[in-house]
């Protein structure tokens, strides 16, 4: 049951508050949108503005109903690289809008045929280990940036030094998310951030040349949009990007799933999985065609939502509406930039941690039982699919990631093995969030 101390969905904060909470958001979103750009060799500033934009339309198209961030997906690296050797920099949107493409007909068959398909391959007992991988899938990626490693050389750099600054961070998160009251207990995620970048100042890990070089006014570099390229039509490149929408609409669909759970509404049946797969579609087309790596909702941010209990979408476009004017503020991007992995990664350390917590409340809550070969089984092969990284390679340039590949496998297994009727808890998720939905509004 919810808190009543959550604030809902359209509850639209006072002016100050709502510039705080955005600005939360705002953090939690950075590092990793503007990651993807700088390894692929696009513009972070645009990979902003496109972000910002995404979001808007793509809370537009939900109906104000899902307050979900989208930002730069990773899924989309390796792909970017690749079409950027064959295309160029047009080739790359090319292949970004196609993506966005399959996002949008996916969504008109979801709408068509409806989710009823949905319920019956994804119960909690899929659902639930899904969801655990896609938190503690996440993990790795929080201890290499709380224990600064590189990946270039392999090794960690001073790791004790930085991970001293992420304990700190994550010290003052977990302080203020247990101890804070009224509305000091929503903003966590940005004490913790201001608190573990005061820490690395005071140790000499920012670097702040680049905030007095910045300027303060600067335009983004829309150098290489769609709209300005007339790109050869490329099959290759097509082959490379467009099948890519299809991984992370799996991993959209678990997004979904676990925003369902925190915020206890589901959100695949109102407003519907097909006006959220819609949005992601729109938003990496729109991404396409002003020169930004597609965009995808994050994970980071449903941390927030689950560790701070706001799910306000104006708290969502505040963010989105902050992100566009960063784009064209350099001094700003480049002070949020300067905030150290280390301070980055103790936060995440609890935010997608949560996401996995979610999960196993998913499996108690369902009375999954996993005495029972069978749910012991499917759970099973899920994480340490998921979680160990296995990925199935399909020709040079595709492959089906291991979070995509723990949810295929956890379907099939589901379909295949004997004993579903005997099965506790094997109820879709969806089905389960309608009865506690009514339980709720019969109390």
């Amino acid at each position: 049951m919810k808190n009543s101390e959550d604030i809902h969905i359209q509850t639209r904060p006072a002016p100050a508050t709502w510039l705080i909470l955005s600005l939360q958001h705002l953090f939690a979103m950075f590092g990793s949108t503007i990651l993807v750009p700088a390894l692929t060799g696009l513009s972070p500033a645009v990979a902003l503005v496109s972000s910002g934009l995404g979001t808007l339309a793509y809370l537009a198209i939900t109906k104000g109903q899902i307050p979900a961030y989208l930002g730069s997906s990773f899924a989309f690296i390796f792909p970017i690289i690749a079409a950027l050797s064959i295309g160029g920099p047009g080739g790359v949107m090319l292949g970004s809008f196609a993506a966005g493409l399959v996002y949008g007909i996916t969504a008109l068959i979801i709408r068509k045929a409806g989710v009823g398909w949905l319920m019956n391959i994804l119960p909690p007992v899929v659902v639930g280990p899904v969801i655990m991988v896609i938190g503690l899938g996440l993990a790795t990626t929080a201890i290499e940036m709380s224990m600064n490693y590189n990946a270039d050389t392999g090794n960690y750099n001073e790791p004790m030094r930085h991970m001293s600054v992420a304990a700190v961070t994550l010290a003052i998160v977990i302080v203020a998310s247990v101890f804070f009251r009224g509305f000091f207990r929503i903003i966590p995620v940005l004490f913790g951030i201001i608190g573990g970048y005061m820490t690395a100042l005071a140790a000499g890990m920012v670097n702040t040349e680049a905030i007095g070089e910045a300027a303060w006014i600067q335009v983004p570099d829309f150098s290489v949009p769609f709209a300005t390229y007339s790109p050869d039509w490329s099959w290759s490149v097509i082959a490379i990007m467009a099948p890519i929408a299809l991984v992370t609409i799996a991993e959209h669909i678990g997004d979904q799933l676990v925003l369902s759970k925190v915020a206890e509404k589901n959100f695949l049946e109102s407003p519907g999985l097909h006006r959220s797969i819609m949005g992601d579609g729109v938003a990496t087309m729109f991404a396409a065609v002003l020169g930004g790596p597609p965009n995808t909702t994050y994970g980071e941010n449903i941390g927030v939502l689950a560790i701070t209990r706001v799910f306000s979408v104006y708290v969502i476009g505040g963010a989105a509406v902050l992100a566009i004017s960063f784009g064209f503020i350099g001094k700003v991007e480049a002070f949020i930039a300067s905030i150290p992995g280390a301070v980055m990664g103790g936060v995440s350390i609890l935010l997608f941690g949560i996401i996995a917590s979610n999960g196993l409340r998913m499996l108690i809550d369902n009375n999954i039982d996993l005495g029972i070969k069978r749910n012991l089984i499917i759970s099973s092969v899920i994480l340490v699919t998921g979680i160990g990284g296995a990925f199935i390679e399909i020709g040079e340039y595709f492959e089906i990631s291991s979070m995509a590949l723990a949810t295929v496998i956890g379907m099939i297994l589901h379909a295949v093995l004997p004993g579903k009727k005997n099965s506790y808890g094997n109820r879709s998720m969806f089905e389960s969030a309608s009865t506690s939905t009514s339980k709720n509004k019969a109390a």
